[in-house]
């Protein structure tokens, strides 16, 4: 991004993490166990961004007591499968509305839920503007509650994973232990490593210094409790498309609750402790889900040659560029979103003959 903006304020603004740190606001947090009660049972419509119909609202609570929000569409016509949605840092299930009527459309169910301290679910610190986790393994127990209560009882066989940034980031952790259920992976813009980060290793030292003294709930220098969704279009490093910015901005503004801040030092410190374990080139050659990475050309947020090394790894998976783009490939211009779905046609099993009638 232009301005001298470094990889952690590319973060900040739609994904993850960091460089340099001072001034930090520091603040008491409880542990996930005991989560803030900041939560939005509900689905936001907009004029701009209208809930697709058919929508199923499931409120779930995980094994430590978290409170997620969930929902889920069935096509008319009946399923020939379930796609998850796994959204990035500060997303929100209303944010892809689009992306589910184009799956509803290809004759597939959609499930999707937001994270532990975004979007609808409850928030982890008293400012419900902080983006923060202790640690990234938290997240599997959002994705457990949800295939216990969403997916198995609800959603047909066989389930497909779309993953953006973080998201894609969590369930290849999960796939590479051996307990991800889903048939197949959509990697969008995968949270690999973080694009031009000077001083990576300088930078992942002091973050963990930071988080080891008590640090985890503040900001860094930098953060702040300002709603990334609501900065200006000109110079965001997530879309070249000003229309579906601005129509994220809209949902925000209808219901503030959705917007999420930077995400603290803790947060940070998690991030990076997982993406030092993608480095090791047995992880993805021990993740046996077949996994299709698809990378942004332009991607300033997250490391598009890192995606690549790890994707040339995997046992069962392949890669798709696609130049030009930013890192919200799903929020992109259509010229960039046609070229993704192309390649999810191809590699979801019975979409490609449905897409052809449906033209026909």
């Amino acid at each position: 991004m232009s301005g001298g903006l470094t990889s952690v304020d590319r973060l900040s603004s739609g994904l993850s993490a960091g460089a340099a740190f001072a001034d930090v606001r520091a603040e008491p947090y409880k542990t996930a166990s005991a989560p803030r009660e900041h939560t939005t049972m509900r689905l936001v419509s907009t004029p701009f961004n209208p809930t697709p119909p058919g929508a199923i609202l499931h409120p779930v609570r995980t094994a430590d007591g978290v409170h997620l929000r969930t929902a889920r569409w069935t096509p008319p016509h009946g399923a020939r499968g379930t796609v998850t949605i796994l959204t990035g840092r500060a997303e929100f299930i209303e944010k892809y509305y689009e992306t589910i009527r184009n799956l509803l459309d290809r004759g597939l169910s959609v499930a999707i839920f937001d994270w532990r301290g975004q979007g609808g679910s409850a928030r982890q610190l008293k400012n419900p503007r902080k983006g923060h986790i202790d640690d990234f393994s938290l997240y599997e127990r959002d994705f457990s509650a949800f295939v216990t209560e969403v997916l198995e009882p609800s959603c047909p066989e066989p389930w497909f994973g779309l993953a953006h940034s973080m998201g894609a980031a969590i369930v290849l952790a999960i796939a590479r232990a051996g307990r991800c259920p889903l048939d197949r992976l959509v990697l969008s813009s995968p949270m690999i490593g973080l694009a031009s980060m000077k001083w990576p290793r300088v930078t992942r030292g002091f973050v963990e210094a930071l988080d080891a003294v008590g640090l985890g709930g503040a900001f860094p220098r930098r953060g702040g409790s300002k709603i990334g969704a609501m900065l200006p279009f000109d110079g965001n490093p997530l879309t070249s498309d000003p229309v579906r910015y601005a129509r994220t901005a809209s949902i925000v503004a209808a219901n503030p609750e959705l917007g999420l801040g930077h995400p603290t030092i803790g947060w940070l410190d998690a991030a990076f402790r997982l993406m030092r374990e993608f480095e090791d080139p047995d992880f993805p050659r021990r993740t046996l889900t077949p996994t299709l990475v698809i990378a942004a050309g332009a991607d300033r947020v997250a490391d598009t040659r890192a995606a690549e090394r790890f994707a040339s790894r995997l046992r069962a998976g392949r890669m798709v560029i696609v130049e030009g783009a930013e890192h919200e490939l799903l929020m992109e211009r259509d010229v960039f979103r046609d070229q993704f779905f192309a390649a999810f046609d191809a590699f979801v099993p019975g979409v490609e003959g449905v897409r052809a009638r449906a033209v026909s």
